[in-house]
């Protein structure tokens, strides 16, 4: 069986579990699932300027804001999404230090790959200060950056 690190920042929308369920074809895989709401980041300003850049002022605007028990829904969302795709999936949620509990968790289960899955952040990769960028540095495993197919 296949081990997966999925580290994501909202639900995944049905687009994004066929998209990463299907990456290793007819293979089982066990996703290990990382979420930590996107208001909960550290880089609040680099992502403030990105959404504006992008035209997004009322996300700029909120930047920070994760509504109580958001995170939650979101990863029992996700891993039930996993589950019925027919991928064996468990996950938690990441409160501080996204990348210190990717790279604990990444040896904690033998991972083979790290998948970040986000929406675009142009800014922060612009800068190397996406999760994905930063993770290469540290996990000891391939990282692959993906986008989100839409807005969850």
């Amino acid at each position: 069986m296949f081990t997966s690190v999925l580290m994501i920042e909202k639900a995944l929308t049905s687009a994004d579990v066929e998209f990463v369920t299907t990456l290793h074809g007819e293979e089982p895989v066990f996703f290990h699932v990382l979420l930590q709401p996107r208001g909960d980041q550290a880089d609040r300003l680099l992502r403030a300027i990105d959404d504006i850049a992008l035209g997004e002022l009322d996300e700029a605007a909120r930047e920070g804001e994760t509504p109580e028990g958001a995170g939650e829904q979101a990863l029992d969302v996700s891993l039930l999404a996993l589950r019925a795709a027919g991928s064996r999936a468990e996950g938690r949620l990441v409160e501080d230090h996204p990348l210190d509990a990717l790279k604990s968790l990444v040896a904690e289960v033998g991972a083979d790959e790290v998948i970040v899955l986000t929406d675009p952040h142009y800014v922060e990769e612009f800068f190397h200060r996406d999760w994905a960028s930063r993770a290469r540095h540290k996990v000891g495993v391939p990282v692959l950056k993906l986008f989100s197919h839409s807005k969850a």
